[in-house]
């Protein structure tokens, strides 16, 4: 019988996942899956869970909470020369994968994916001994991920990284980079950069809109020294995907991505706390045996 591992964050979506766990259990059983469970204590701990549940040759591993946990997850399993196969249960305040594969937040509607068990090959990113699955970001913007308070997060969800935005907005500052991709380079003062491996990025689901997470590149989105009245109408485009013709956009496909910063600047992982560049990303040609919807990756 195939062995499925359920890590899930018991805190994630205002306990969604725990409230559902005998019907999540269930479903897999009936699709003929033995399933175990972990529920995640802190920082390190959907990785570690991952990692084991691969030692211990379970067939298929799945993150059942926010980009946090899939992230991590991701990570656990990454550099293993034998990958379980991956599911997702989105639960968190964006989903940003989620949306990408195309996977509902219902959980009904999640089990029914992982359940009819169609497989896709899914590129990742790399960053020395660090992995990502859907965005890596650089720039004062980006910052602000890390200084949303967890309880605005719960109370309005998504709103609270704009509010957020919103009051840092006028203080962004650019930085001076040297970046080399694909053996091009860019040398120049910038607000932010982007490392896309699918088109949902921070709840924009049309920021990188020719991103593919099956054909080995990202999709590198750099924003150039840029006034605060320019930004705030950038803003408005990137709702409509219209940004990428912006004459202070560079829109790009590379496979590998060096960033060097002259000063210091915070590097994002998925949402997450990733150090300081410098950095060099490279695309992991489909890395992952990942259970989608059918017909919605491109």
């Amino acid at each position: 019988m195939k062995k499925a591992r359920l890590i899930y964050n018991p805190t994630s979506g205002r306990e969604q996942i725990r409230r559902n766990l005998a019907y999540v259990l269930e479903r897999l059983e009936q699709a003929g899956y033995e399933t175990s469970t972990h529920a995640t204590t802190g920082e390190g701990c959907a990785k570690r869970a991952a990692a084991k549940a691969a030692e211990n040759g379970y067939d298929l591993v799945i993150a059942a909470g926010g980009d946090g946990t899939i992230f991590e997850v991701v990570n656990g399993l990454a550099p293993l020369e034998n990958r379980p196969k991956l599911g997702l249960i989105p639960a968190g305040t964006t989903n940003d994968f989620a949306r990408a594969l195309g996977i509902p937040r219902d959980i009904e509607k999640a089990c029914n994916v992982l359940c009819d068990g169609h497989l896709e090959s899914i590129d990742i990113g790399q960053v020395d001994d660090r992995y990502f699955i859907n965005i890596a970001a650089g720039g004062s913007l980006t910052e602000l991920t890390y200084e949303v308070p967890s309880k605005l997060k719960t109370l309005v969800g998504q709103l609270a990284y704009y509010i957020k935005g919103i009051e840092k907005l006028p203080h962004i500052a650019p930085k001076n980079v040297t970046i080399e991709y694909d053996g091009k380079l860019f040398e120049g003062e910038i607000m932010m950069f982007l490392v896309a491996n699918t088109n949902s990025v921070g709840g924009f689901e049309r920021l990188a809109p020719n991103a593919s997470l099956q054909d080995g590149m990202f999709d590198f989105i750099i924003v150039k020294k840029i006034s605060f009245p320019e930004f705030v109408h950038l803003g408005s485009l990137a709702l409509r995907g219209e940004h990428i013709n912006h004459p202070k956009v560079m829109y790009v496909q590379a496979n590998r991505i060096k960033v060097q910063v002259h000063g210091d600047m915070q590097l994002n992982l998925d949402g997450e706390f990733g150090g300081l560049l410098p950095a060099e990303f490279v695309n992991r040609y489909q890395h992952f045996q990942m259970l989608c919807p059918k017909n919605k990756l491109k």
